[in-house]
């Protein structure tokens, strides 16, 4: 049966993350194929949990739900009635997707679970972005109320979705799901943002080279090893580069300590917070490079941006980035946690003087939208 409707959960642009983005995008292109009601969690945490809550409401993005998806933010952690008046919408559709990346969300989504095996029983699609939280895991309270919530979720899904062979592997593996029920379908490409032109004259950058890290600094990101590597670069070459670390910083104060105490720092440009979409399209457009020096990933919303930017990209044979990246011709895979290697990619990079590259085809979100939709009715025929 071809599905008509679909519910889509996900969080609002109030808790503004990458997830946020991936729903919306996720959202507009099903709604070119089918009816989509995206039901929205309006608080989804004790908001000074957060750890970016000075920014939570902010209006950082002009991305938007296009006009043909019905939007429904009402979800709050606190009220169970909230998680009624989604269940009720979302039992008006044809099958559920929940998108998973945090065990903040667990409680509405095991209600809104229960709620639908006791009337609608509508096929419920598990959507992961990552398969352990590093943060989660590493506070022992919230580790174990994970590990509970998670099994019980999981337990009631249909479905569950992935964008790698890699993270296919790792869920099956860790959470005991078989095999046949997890379906691999890749992660839309980001090409919402426009090219700025003289962007690096908008920055005040003078150097001709501009080696960009973007996003949240977090220990797993590896900066503290890109930093290294900068170091570790030809003199004359540094003379005519820029470092850019822009992101907010989470857990990872080491990196922002390396970088103000470097010998190069004068070389080096934070921008130690999280920044709305015009300045994404300016940091991308100054940059010749992106480095993703992870030393773990699912998958990096990071790359989907660059990708679109046709920029040069070094980044480390990690998770579902080989999968996301293998692709990309502009691609130069290293190993993690090698300043050494990050360094001598560098170069190579440079000396090629970093060109243009088309984005893969199947990256595309009308492309990803049609894999969802074969999905959906394979699971639906069997309801």
């Amino acid at each position: 049966m071809k599905p008509r409707t679909i519910a889509i959960f996900g969080p609002s642009r109030r808790f503004l993350s990458g997830i946020s983005y991936y729903t919306i995008r996720l959202s507009n292109a099903l709604a070119e194929f089918v009816d989509v009601k995206a039901v929205l969690f309006r608080n989804m945490l004790p908001k000074r949990l957060f750890p970016g809550w000075r920014r939570v409401g902010e209006d950082l993005t002009k991305l938007e739900f296009s006009g043909k998806v019905n939007v429904y933010e009402i979800l709050d952690w606190y009220n169970p009635f909230t998680w009624v008046k989604a269940y009720s919408i979302a039992k008006q559709t044809d099958a559920i997707v929940f998108q998973w990346w945090t065990s903040s969300v667990a409680h509405m989504y095991l209600a809104i679970e229960l709620l639908n095996k006791l009337s609608g029983k509508k096929p419920v699609v598990m959507e992961f972005h990552e398969v352990v939280d590093p943060l989660e895991g590493s506070i022992l309270p919230i580790r174990i109320y994970s590990r509970i919530m998670g099994k019980l979720i999981r337990k009631l899904a249909s479905h569950y979705v992935v964008h790698s062979e890699e993270d296919r592997e790792q869920i099956s593996r860790i959470y005991k799901i078989p095999k046949e029920k997890i379906s691999v379908i890749p992660h839309g490409i980001y090409d919402h943002y426009e090219k700025v032109d003289n962007a690096k004259k908008r920055l005040g950058i003078n150097e001709e080279f501009v080696i960009l890290f973007f996003g949240l600094l977090r220990p797993y990101k590896g900066v503290k090893y890109l930093l290294k590597a900068f170091e570790m670069l030809p003199e004359d070459m540094i003379k005519k580069s820029r470092l850019l670390i822009v992101g907010e910083t989470w857990e990872d104060r080491e990196s922002v300590k390396i970088a103000e105490e470097s010998l190069y720092r004068d070389k080096i440009t934070i921008v130690n917070r999280y920044v709305p979409d015009s300045e994404v399209s300016l940091y991308f457009s100054a940059s010749d490079l992106v480095i993703l020096p992870y030393t773990r990933a699912s998958q990096s919303g990071v790359a989907h941006i660059a990708m679109s930017f046709g920029l040069p990209i070094i980044a480390t044979k990690v998770g579902g980035l080989k999968e996301a990246l293998s692709g990309y011709a502009g691609t130069h895979f290293i190993e993690p946690k090698s300043a050494e290697s990050i360094a001598r990619t560098i170069e190579r990079v440079y000396a090629g003087k970093y060109k243009n590259y088309p984005p893969p085809e199947n990256l595309r979100w009308s492309n990803v939208a049609k894999k969802w939709i074969q999905l959906l009715e394979s699971i639906s025929a069997r309801f």
